[in-house]
């Protein structure tokens, strides 16, 4: 556990050494810093899709000890997709209720562990400190992107995110990662699904 998965790593089931970066710890901002824009001067900072990938390869079957599981209570797949995308951005928005951040399982936002409050935060208009993104047509996705899935015909339910992508994109060579239910390198026409979004990430304010 904690080891990245290749796709040879996931047939035999045996871990591989460690790279660098792959690891984040959480934050050690106060509350409050990074919440508000007009605290101070945002400059926007580029994702590091790759950082995002690695990391989802790393826990995708198992559990970060930093962060609470959320399997028994509702899932974990946006707890998980928000890990991969801080590892790509190293940002979080502190701001109460609206903002994307986690401390503890007691002091963490709704869009931290909520899939449509998830996209909501990403796809803001008024720039604040964290990632953002605008909703793409699924062609247009790249590794360390997210779709969001919706099973049923009144919400989006799952947040897996793209580790790799095929040319032209289509559903059988676009592969996710996600959590509740534990997958990597999965092609998204697995998942019986009646609509998807895909969250393309643009970078962040910091």
């Amino acid at each position: 556990c904690g080891a990245g998965n290749t796709r040879k790593d996931q047939k035999k089931n045996s871990p591989i050494r460690l790279g660098r970066g792959i690891f984040c710890p959480l934050p050690h901002t106060i509350r409050g810093e990074g919440g508000s824009a007009s605290m101070k001067q945002l400059r926007e900072i580029a994702y590091d899709r790759g950082a995002a990938v690695r990391y989802a390869h790393t826990w995708a079957y198992c559990r970060n000890p930093r962060y609470f599981n959320y399997d028994g209570i509702g899932g974990d797949c946006t707890n998980f997709a928000s890990q991969c995308l801080y590892a790509g951005t190293g940002v979080m928005n502190f701001t109460p209720i609206y903002g994307w951040y986690y401390l503890n399982p007691n002091d963490k936002a709704p869009a931290w562990t909520g899939v449509p409050y998830f996209r909501n935060f990403l796809v803001r208009t008024e720039p604040s400190p964290g990632p953002f993104a605008r909703e793409v047509s699924l062609e247009e996705a790249e590794p360390g992107d997210f779709i969001q899935l919706r099973f049923d015909k009144e919400r989006f339910t799952h947040t897996p995110i793209v580790v790799e992508v095929g040319s032209p994109a289509a559903p059988d060579n676009i592969l996710v990662a996600a959590h509740s239910d534990d997958t990597d390198f999965c092609p998204l026409d697995r998942y019986d699904c009646r609509a998807l979004r895909c969250l393309h990430i643009l970078g962040a304010w910091k």
